[in-house]
């Protein structure tokens, strides 16, 4: 099996030329890339196909946070998995236990499914706004525990949840991080962060990084100096 990289670079952008030239610097270093919604709305599978020519052996990481009834759900993740072989794709845990075993049953045999607990944006303040009475972390916890009985491979989630995740759901559940800045890094509009280093140290098993890498004058030579620093 091929080992699956540690840090997945997102590639947030409304220009292709932009995003090709990006993954083309980047994935050789860092091995793996995510595209998001906004890639995905701009330039649909078409686009997907024409990044990974930049960088046919790059590992993705599809972020399109599926969230309907199961059955819509079932069939946009088959979609995806029969013209692409991703190496995570997600859904929205909040979707219920149904949706998110129909969604799996969907799934690529070399695909892991992945489970959005709370989006990073958000902080106890948002969430209680929202209607959720609990406290983000309590319901970060249940939504993992959920997104664990539903038979998925692991969640998306903050960095400050990574080590009440590993210990509520053990070594095996995979735990996808994004609002990873480096040392001295802009927050932006990320409210829970953490540094790479950190956020592995305490059990993360992947990182999404962003605007610290694609922000950068030189791309790759920011991706190395993170992996130098884990």
């Amino acid at each position: 099996m091929i080992e699956q990289p540690k840090i997945f670079c997102a590639i947030d952008t409304d220009d292709l030329d932009r995003a090709c030239d990006w993954v083309a610097q980047i994935a050789p270093v860092t091995g793996g890339i995510k595209l998001g919604l906004e890639f995905f709305n701009n330039f649909g599978a078409s686009g997907i196909e024409r990044v990974l020519k930049s960088s046919p052996d790059a590992q993705l990481f599809i972020d399109l946070k599926f969230h309907d009834i199961p059955n819509t759900v079932a069939g946009a993740v088959r979609a995806i998995c029969s013209n692409f072989s991703p190496a995570y794709l997600n859904v929205h845990a909040s979707g219920g236990r149904e949706m998110m075993a129909a969604a799996k049953d969907a799934c690529g045999d070399n695909t892991k499914l992945l489970a959005v607990t709370i989006l990073t944006s958000l902080d106890d303040q948002a969430i209680a706004e929202i209607g959720y009475k609990d406290g983000l972390s309590d319901r970060v916890e249940q939504l993992a525990l959920l997104t664990k009985d539903a038979g998925l491979d692991g969640v998306v989630c903050s960095a400050h949840e990574i080590k009440a995740l590993r210990a509520a759901c053990g070594d095996s559940f995979a735990l996808m991080v994004p609002g990873i800045r480096p040392a001295g890094a802009a927050k932006g509009d990320q409210k829970r962060v953490m540094t790479p280093r950190d956020a592995l140290a305490n059990g993360a098993t992947h990182l999404v990084i962003g605007r610290p890498i694609t922000g950068a004058a030189d791309p790759a030579r920011a991706a190395q100096e993170i992996i130098n620093n884990l």
